[in-house]
């Protein structure tokens, strides 16, 4: 079983903002494969499907970002999932705009839903799958630039990103984590991303 999680906060007042492009990835990949994430339960909204012969749950926390461990640790207890099989899509401040990372394990980077997670599995082992969002152009990253909502070229950037991380996700449940972390980094890399 793989358990593919989202991060972002519910509520229509965030769906466009920088913060939620976790949810907005999982939407693409659910809609993909024709499933609705819709179900309440353990404090997320969850859908299923498969990728080959594996069962996948789709998850998207509505505990807000700071407390999706919450969530992800009650899907975890219920289903005994292995951490190893847990893909979390999130944005990264680190990562620049437009830009797709795939890591497993390390620290959480400064986002709170990753430290969320990282603190109720206990475990940090869990694959990542980063959609930049960068910085702000001067200065430490307010809260408020997460929350708030891009435009231009930027916003077309982000929507790219979103594409490419949800293709990634198809890839690491029908290719395996190594692989596709390979092909997924090398081909960002020789990308270069965006000029944002």
């Amino acid at each position: 079983m793989w358990v593919v999680v989202g991060l972002g906060n519910p509520g229509r007042r965030y769906a466009a903002t920088r913060h939620n492009a976790g949810f907005r990835v999982l939407d693409r990949v659910a809609e993909r494969w024709g499933v609705r994430v819709s179900r309440e339960a353990h404090r997320a909204l969850v859908g299923e499907a498969r990728s080959g012969q594996d069962r996948v749950l789709l998850v998207k926390p509505q505990t807000h970002m700071n407390e999706s461990g919450e969530a992800v640790g009650s899907v975890q207890r219920f289903y005994r999932a292995d951490p190893a099989h847990l893909v979390v899509v999130h944005d990264d401040v680190d990562l620049g705009v437009g830009r797709v990372r795939i890591r497993r394990g390390g620290r959480a980077g400064g986002n709170r839903g990753v430290e969320s997670i990282i603190a109720v599995l206990g475990v940090p082992d869990f694959v990542r799958v980063k959609v930049g969002v960068g910085r702000p152009a001067a200065g430490p990253v307010p809260a408020g630039w997460v929350l708030s909502v891009p435009s231009g070229e930027e916003a077309s950037a982000l929507v790219d990103a979103e594409q490419r991380a949800a293709d990634a996700v198809e890839m690491l449940l029908a290719e395996g984590v190594e692989r596709t972390m390979n092909r997924i980094n090398q081909r960002e890399a020789a990308h270069g991303g965006p000029p944002l």
